[in-house]
């Protein structure tokens, strides 16, 4: 596992101490914490973690398409087809939890001719399937399975982690490496040393994995014995942080 670390937007804040008369002024035995960081000359960085991690499981988008002369058949038509998919899937390891049906539809197709009323050609019907595939070695066998067994549309795959929280905290660590190392540089360049930090703050952590592309398959002979390669590479799971240390002569 690769980590790298890059840069992130930073801001400097220096601001002299208030004199002494301006803080007779204020009222009140304590002073507030806003009032505080606006005394002291402060450092307002935000750094990124990243880590590039291989996937360990993939997300396919597939179904079935038929055309009939009435929606009743041609709905018939679409559920033979699409039991015969989600046999061959089960077939092939995939758990019914790992299926789920995205897309349902059935539509009235027409044909259109200049100067004539639209006439009507039959019925279209559509059924699309999420399958989540949580074994890559299977995943070039499920899609061909899903092809012979009379799948017509793929649609898409991108992939993932199924436990993503090491390769999250992996790149905290280097977002708070980087963090530091920004606040040490600055302080430095400044004519300051680095206090203490006063705030820590995390942005949403995700993942960048390749983006979801079409996926391009053709029906299978029956008896072939290679199955469609497919190429996982690496995804980036990224982290921002940003935090605010004060500094000291």
């Amino acid at each position: 596992m690769k980590t790298l670390l890059r840069a992130g937007v930073l801001s400097l804040s220096l601001a002299a101490l208030a004199p002494a008369a301006l803080a007779q002024t204020i009222p009140g035995p304590a002073t507030s914490a806003a009032d505080t960081m606006f005394r002291a000359t402060t450092l307002n960085l935000s750094a990124v973690g990243e880590v590039d991690v291989a996937p360990d499981m993939a997300t396919i988008s597939l179904g079935v398409q038929t055309e009939a002369p009435t929606a009743q058949a041609a709905m018939q038509a679409n559920a033979r087809q699409m039991s015969s998919v989600m046999a061959a899937l089960n077939r092939a390891g995939i758990e019914g939890r790992d299926i789920q049906t995205s897309n349902l539809n059935l539509s009235a197709q027409y044909d259109y001719v200049q100067n004539e009323p639209p006439r009507l050609r039959g019925y279209q019907a559509s059924n699309q399937v999420t399958v989540k595939v949580r074994d890559l070695t299977r995943l070039g066998a499920a899609v061909d399975a899903t092809v012979n067994a009379g799948a017509n549309q793929i649609n898409s795959i991108s992939f993932g982690l199924s436990d993503p929280s090491k390769a999250e905290n992996e790149a905290r660590l280097a977002a708070v490496r980087n963090l530091q190392a920004k606040a040490e540089l600055y302080a430095r360049a400044t004519g300051y040393r680095v206090g203490r930090l006063v705030t820590l703050s995390e942005g949403a952590g995700y993942s960048v994995p390749m983006p979801p592309m079409p996926y391009m398959a053709m029906a299978r002979a029956e008896g072939m014995k290679d199955s469609t390669p497919v190429s996982a590479g690496e995804m980036t799971v990224r982290v921002d942080l940003s935090g605010l240390y004060e500094l000291t002569r």
